[in-house]
C-alpha cells in the first residue's frame, strides 16, 4: 500500500465531507460539491482530472433531455450494469443531502449517452417509485443482487429526520436512526417492498456493506439511539424466483466495530477496508482484508500504509473509493491557508483489479466526519455515504473540451432555442425567477401553432410573467408580437352623431339718451 499526496488546481474548495466519486470506463467524476452549482458548472459534476500529482476538476456536460441532479451530499451510490451497450455502466444515487439541508428521498440512474475523445456526456433519470417508498435519508447504503437471471436493488440503514409533528424550533433539524427495514427495487417496473427481518432489531448507519451476487454483507455502522458501533456482521439473502422474492437474514460472528470506514476492490474477490472510527472522534488506523467466498466471507489483518503525521494527528477524514484499489482522501487544512475551507488530498494506492467476470460485485460504504459548517462538534451522526465499483482506474491524459467535438442533441424540453437572441442552455442557465428550481420558466406563444419561449430572453418581470400564467390572455413572444398586432383585425369602431352647431347671436340694445332722428340712423347702419 502506498501513500501519495497530490496538489488540488482549482475547485478544491468545492471538496469537502459528503462528495461521492462516480468511475465511467476508468475516468472518474465528482459529485456531491458544498453549495449550490455556480454558472461554471451549473450541473455540480465534475470529471476528476490528476496529472502529475496535481488535481483539476472539469465540469461535465448533461444531454438536453435530461432531468435535474441537486448536489446530493452523503448519499448512497451504486454501480448497475445495464443490459445493452448503451447501458453497460451506470450509477444509481439514492438520497442525500441537498444544499438547503433538506433530505432527498428521489432515486436517480446516471448514464453516458455520448462519449468522444474530448467530452463525455451523461443523462440524468428520475426514476418514479410506487408501493413501500423509502423515506428520505443518508448514511444509508444500496447495493444491487442478481439471482435466477433477475437484478434489484436492495436499500438498507441510514438516518432521517425526525417525524414533522414531532419537531420544534430546538430539535428541527434533530435526526433519528431509520428503521431497519431492508428495501427490494424493482427498476424495471418501479416497485419497492419493504421486509422486517427479526435478526435486524436495531437501526445503523455509516455501515460497510458489500454485495455478491444474491448476497449482501453489512459490516459495522453507528447506532445513534445507543450511540455504540457494535460489531455486528450480517449476511443478507435475496432470492429472486418467478413469484414474490424471499430474504433471509443470517448474523455471522467475526464483526468490526467501526463506523464510516471506505472500501475499495483489488480482485475478484477481494476487497480493502481502510479508515473509518472506532469511537467518537478516534479514527481507526487499521486496514482490513475481505474476501468473499461461496456464502462465506474472511476478514483479516493488513498491513498499514505509512501515514504521515498530519493525518495522524487531524481528528477528522474523509475520502471516496476512485476504483482499481485506489481511495482518495482528505483531511482539513490548517488555519495558515489562504483558503479557510481548503483541505490536503492523498491517494491511497491498495493494488490493482482484474478484469470483471459474471458473478459482478459492488461495495458501497460511508466517508468519514461530518459536515464542519452545518454543526460545531464532531458527531457521527454526519458521516457520509459512497459507493465504490470495480472499473479500471488510470492516469491517461484528459484533453479539454472543444465545440468541434460535440455532437448534435435533439432540442426538446426546456433547453431549447426559442429565440435568435435565446442563450439558455442546460450548462449555463442558474435560475433567474424566484419560481424556478431546476427547470427555466417558459412561456406560450399563439402565434401560428403555438411555441414555447423563456420567459427570461423575452425580458419578463417576474410580476409580468405571473400575471400572465394567472390571466387568461394569449401572449406573442418578441418575434411575433409586431405581427401579431398587424394581423389583428381591428375593432369596428361606431361613428360619433355630431350635432349641428347652432348660430350665435348677439343681442345689442343700445340706450338713446337723446332722441335721434330716422335717417340719422339709416345711415349709420348702412
Amino acid at each position: 500500500m502506498s501513500l501519495q499526496m497530490i496538489s488540488a488546481i482549482n475547485n478544491s474548495s468545492l471538496i469537502q465531507p459528503g462528495f461521492s466519486l462516480l468511475n465511467f470506463d476508468g475516468q472518474v467524476f465528482f459529485f456531491g460539491q458544498k453549495g449550490w452549482p455556480k454558472r461554471s458548472c451549473p450541473t455540480g459534476v465534475f470529471l476528476l482530472d490528476l496529472k502529475k500529482n496535481e488535481l483539476k476538476l472539469k465540469p461535465a456536460f448533461f444531454s438536453k433531455d435530461s432531468c435535474y441532479l441537486p448536489p446530493l451530499r452523503y448519499p448512497a451510490v451504486c454501480a448497475l450494469r445495464g443490459r445493452t451497450e448503451s447501458e453497460k455502466c451506470q450509477y444509481v444515487i439514492h438520497g442525500g443531502k441537498t444544499p438547503n439541508n433538506e433530505l432527498s428521498d428521489k432515486i436517480y440512474v446516471m448514464a453516458i449517452v455520448c462519449k468522444s475523445s474530448k467530452k463525455i456526456t451523461f443523462k440524468c433519470t428520475e426514476k418514479e417509485l410506487v408501493g413501500d417508498v423509502p423515506e428520505a435519508r443518508y448514511g444509508h447504503t444500496i447495493n444491487v443482487v442478481h439471482s435466477r437471471g433477475k437484478s434489484m436493488s436492495v436499500i438498507f440503514g441510514g438516518r432521517s429526520y425526525i417525524p414533522l409533528g414531532q419537531r420544534t424550533t430546538e430539535k428541527w433539524n434533530s435526526v433519528v436512526d431509520c428503521m431497519p427495514h431492508v428495501f427490494l427495487v424493482d427498476f424495471e417496473f418501479g416497485c419497492c417492498t419493504s421486509y422486517i427481518l427479526p435478526e435486524l432489531q436495531d437501526g445503523v448507519s455509516f455501515h460497510v456493506s458489500i454485495a455478491r451476487n444474491d448476497t449482501i454483507y453489512i459490516l459495522g455502522g453507528h447506532s445513534l439511539e445507543n450511540n455504540i458501533r457494535p460489531p455486528n456482521l450480517y449476511r443478507l439473502k435475496i432470492d429472486l424466483p418467478l413469484g414474490s422474492p424471499a430474504v433471509s437474514c443470517t448474523i455471522l460472528p467475526g464483526g468490526i466495530s467501526v463506523s464510516s470506514a471506505l472500501v475499495t476492490q483489488t480482485g475478484d474477490k477481494e476487497f480493502v477496508m481502510v479508515g473509518g472510527y472506532q469511537c467518537d472522534n478516534q479514527k481507526r488506523m487499521f486496514c482490513n482484508t475481505i474476501t468473499l467466498e461461496d456464502n462465506n466471507i474472511e476478514i483479516g489483518e493488513r498491513e498499514t500504509p505509512d501515514w504521515t503525521p498530519d493525518i495522524k494527528h487531524c481528528k477528522i477524514w474523509f475520502g471516496s473509493d476512485m476504483g482499481n484499489g485506489a481511495i482518495l482522501l482528505g483531511i482539513p487544512g490548517d488555519n495558515r491557508q489562504l483558503i479557510s475551507d481548503a483541505n490536503y488530498f492523498y491517494i491511497l494506492r491498495c493494488g490493482g483489479t482484474r478484469e470483471d467476470e459474471e458473478e459482478v460485485a459492488q461495495t458501497c460504504s460511508q466517508t468519514s466526519t461530518e459536515d464542519p459548517g452545518d454543526s460545531t462538534p464532531f458527531e457521527d451522526s454526519e458521516e457520509f455515504c459512497f459507493s465504490a465499483e470495480a472499473n479500471s482506474f488510470d492516469d491517461d491524459d484528459i484533453d479539454t473540451y472543444n465545440e468541434d467535438d460535440e455532437e448534435d442533441e435533439s432540442e426538446t424540453g426546456y433547453w431549447i432555442t426559442c429565440s435568435a437572441n435565446c442563450d439558455i442552455g442546460i450548462n449555463t442557465w442558474v435560475p433567474f425567477y424566484s419560481t424556478e428550481l431546476n427547470k427555466p420558466a417558459m412561456i406560450y406563444c399563439s402565434n401560428g401553432n403555438g411555441h414555447w419561449v423563456h420567459a427570461q430572453c423575452m425580458d419578463l418581470s417576474e410580476r409580468m410573467l405571473i400575471h400572465l400564467s394567472e390571466a387568461n390572455v394569449k401572449y406573442f413572444c418578441n418575434e411575433h408580437v409586431d405581427l401579431a398586432r398587424g394581423l389583428q383585425t381591428p375593432k369596428k369602431v361606431l361613428p360619433v352623431k355630431k350635432q349641428p352647431m347652432k348660430p350665435l347671436r348677439r343681442k345689442i340694445s343700445m340706450k338713446i339718451a337723446t332722441p335721434v332722428k330716422k335717417s340719422f340712423l339709416r345711415r349709420l347702419f348702412e
